[in-house]
């Protein structure tokens, strides 16, 4: 199967492509944003450039005509769309950008998909749309309209836009909401990556509110198995559909627990920089998964000690 990767020199992009490149033509797509180092994405790649079942882009979505040509030339047979501006607080000072860059790009990803025949597509939304649900764990038919910044703003927005074009245009799409995807080449600027770091060089940590905030980290081989997992069902269904799915792990982590475990993985204490709440931090995520289970069987199987160690040894490896 020939399919296009977008964001496919990031974190997941990267990872998922790795995965898929080993029974299928991967095309990716990616357009280096400046949001943290061009060098990091490069070398995301490095595993990817030269082979023969893999292509690549460096393109800013929000050209409509050449993802066009791209689908067309390539022959696309499935989207998985990644790519986004990413961060909580980073949209809270750039609502437009990330309207924009969210938004319109994933516009043009099913407007091209829809005039080159492609039926196929999986979005990447977030469990920031579920914004401070009360109701625990979240569920896909919990009431979504609240979300506390622009960037999980933006996501819901995605999911709208893609319901409406698989009713008008018999498409299948399914929009996967990632619940705190952490592991080997996580974003710098995420909490699990930026800890270690700076827990090991002995810099003081940014310590957001009093610990109890609560997160379903969720490790990347699970995310990307699950991603396979929805696309191999997607395929398989007659005429448009549309779906949405939570991957998560089902189980959460406070920030303080977070960081002992951290500490214990690394052999290193840490120093703290204790700050009040962030505007647009919500106090917990918790994905129920249990459609994503009945649906395409997703397990996912790294309980987040174990995650954490495997991150480490990446981060040593480096």
């Amino acid at each position: 199967m020939r399919i296009l990767i977008t964001g496919a020199a990031g974190f997941i992009g990267s990872n998922l492509s790795e995965s898929l490149i080993k029974s299928n033509y991967i095309v990716g797509i990616d357009n280096f944003d400046p949001f943290y180092s061009r060098t990091i994405k490069e070398d995301n790649l490095k595993n990817l450039t030269g082979k023969d079942d893999f292509s690549f882009y460096e393109m800013d979505l929000l050209d409509l005509d050449k993802l066009d040509e791209i689908c067309k030339i390539e022959k696309i047979e499935t989207i998985i769309h990644l790519a986004a501006k990413a961060g909580v607080r980073p949209s809270i000072l750039d609502p437009v950008g990330y309207t924009r860059h969210n938004v319109e790009a994933t516009i043009n990803i099913l407007e091209s998909a829809r005039r080159n025949g492609i039926k196929n597509i999986i979005l990447a939304s977030s469990s920031s749309v579920y914004g401070n649900n009360s109701k625990v764990p979240f569920s896909e038919e919990d009431n979504v309209d609240f979300p506390i910044s622009p960037y999980a703003a933006s996501k819901k927005s995605c999911e709208l836009f893609s319901h409406s074009f698989a009713k008008l245009h018999n498409q299948k799409i399914a929009a996967l909401r990632f619940f705190t995807v952490y592991g080997r080449r996580q974003r710098p600027d995420l909490a699990i990556a930026k800890f270690t770091r700076m827990i090991d060089n002995g810099e003081p940590i940014p310590f957001y509110g009093d610990g109890t905030t609560e997160r379903d980290y969720t490790y990347i081989d699970d995310i990307t198995d699950g991603i396979k997992n929805c696309m191999d069902w997607l395929i398989t269904q007659d005429g448009g559909c549309w779906e949405v799915f939570n991957l998560g792990e089902n189980q959460t982590t406070t920030l303080s627990s977070l960081v002992k475990t951290i500490e214990e993985a690394l052999g290193r204490k840490a120093v703290f920089d204790k700050q009040p709440m962030q505007p647009g931090d919500v106090k917990r995520t918790f994905a129920n998964i249990d459609k994503a289970k009945r649906t395409f069987a997703y397990s996912p199987k790294t309980q987040i000690k174990e995650g954490i160690i495997e991150y480490i040894k990446y981060y040593r490896s480096i």
